[in-house]
């Protein structure tokens, strides 16, 4: 039997055993129908790649239609998707994995087209810094209660669907993020202004999911939050934020904490004298029975495995699960040389890659997801 730390199982806040300390990270697929509802292209997806990760944690899906940030994006925003989220929930769980559904808002992250002809929103009419982007406009006092709710009824079709929890996508420049950024919030009510402030959506939607669960889940569900530590913008989120809103949601009724890093162990993106990795940062505030989930560019076992050995509670694996399904099984196996760490356009139908998923992998993520070097892969 293999010897490595990440196979054995750990234990969530709320009580729930995972199997293993590996868990797939949330990544876009842009698979789904255009109404958001699932296709079987997206099942055959999430089936080929669990039974061995500890937590499968699937890409976004909006709470609300103004939430949806791009085309072929999941939408957990009404009681219609139930059938479909049912049919992916049960086909994660599978050999003990735990199913988790990502929810979110975009926010300012999306676009007119995107959104049929509306006005994207965001805490403050402030556009995000990148190529095209439009201007958003401020949600509303009554807009933001019903963000909110909607939240939480996402958080209860999850539960009726028969996932084990949600994941609240507070990272990326997404809309929770942006209530909390001082770049994207510039508002001058109870929701933005002063640091407590800009923290008082984001934990107004933990707060609102918690009771959901308590109300409806009639066993433990995993309520799960994702940050994103830094941001480059001026002004923009720093480091001792963070720490304050890690303070506080130490206190909220949440069973891991899942920090989005481009790679696992970088430093500052700010401060490039500071040379300390980020997440030691984040462990160091943490309460003790709060999980940590760190993602970025692990790929091996002895990557998975380091990191771990530093006191991180789960390791999360995003490109590299798209390439090698298998990666836990044939760890356990001990065939780890089996591993593949390249992506051949052969292999597509194998992985059940649609064409979105590989358009998206050879445009946004080309860097980061090579090719062999089979000469008779298709030109780009």
């Amino acid at each position: 039997m293999t010897k490595y730390k990440f196979l054995k199982p750990d234990t969530l806040r709320n009580g729930v055993k995972i199997k293993n300390r590996v868990v797939m990270s949330p990544m876009t697929e842009q698979s789904s129908f255009e109404d958001g509802s699932i296709t079987n292209d997206e099942i055959n997806y999430y089936r080929l790649r669990t039974g061995g990760v500890g937590m499968l944690i699937t890409g976004c899906a909006n709470v609300n239609d103004l939430g949806k940030g791009f085309e072929g994006e999941l939408s957990v925003a009404d009681k219609s998707m139930l059938l479909g989220l049912s049919r992916l929930a049960n086909a994660i769980k599978m050999n003990g994995t735990k199913a988790i559904l990502q929810i979110f808002s975009a926010g300012r992250m999306t676009n007119s087209k995107v959104l049929r002809g509306q006005q994207p929103v965001s805490a403050s009419a402030v556009s995000a810094l990148r190529h095209g982007a439009e201007t958003p406009r401020a949600l509303s006092e009554k807009e933001i209660t019903q963000t909110i709710e909607d939240f939480a009824k996402a958080t209860k079709l999850a539960i009726e669907a028969g996932f084990d929890g949600v994941e609240l996508h507070g990272a990326n420049t997404y809309l929770l993020q942006q209530f909390f950024s001082p770049h994207s919030n510039r508002r001058a009510d109870q929701w933005g202004g002063s640091l407590q402030n800009r923290m008082r959506f984001p934990l107004a939607v933990v707060d609102a999911c918690a009771d959901t669960i308590k109300q409806f889940a009639d066993s433990p569900f995993i309520l799960g939050y994702r940050i994103s530590p830094e941001e480059i913008e001026e002004p923009g989120i720093r480091i001792s934020d963070t720490i304050a809103l890690v303070s506080q949601l130490n206190n909220k009724p949440i069973d891991y904490l899942h920090l989005s890093l481009a790679d696992a162990w970088e430093s500052s993106i700010v401060d490039t004298s500071d040379q300390r990795p980020v997440f030691e940062k984040i462990k160091a505030v943490l309460a003790d029975d709060l999980p940590l989930i760190v993602v970025g560019h692990l790929a091996t076992p002895a990557q998975v495995e380091k990191l771990i050995d530093s006191g991180v509670s789960f390791a999360a694996m995003g490109r590299e699960l798209i390439r090698e399904p298998q990666w836990v099984q044939k760890v356990e196996a001990e065939d780890e040389q089996a591993i593949r760490y390249t992506f051949s356009l052969r292999d597509l139908n194998e992985l059940k890659i649609t064409p979105p998923l590989l358009n998206f992998l050879m445009t946004a993520f080309r860097r980061g997801f090579p090719l062999s070097t089979d000469k008779h892969q298709l030109k780009r």
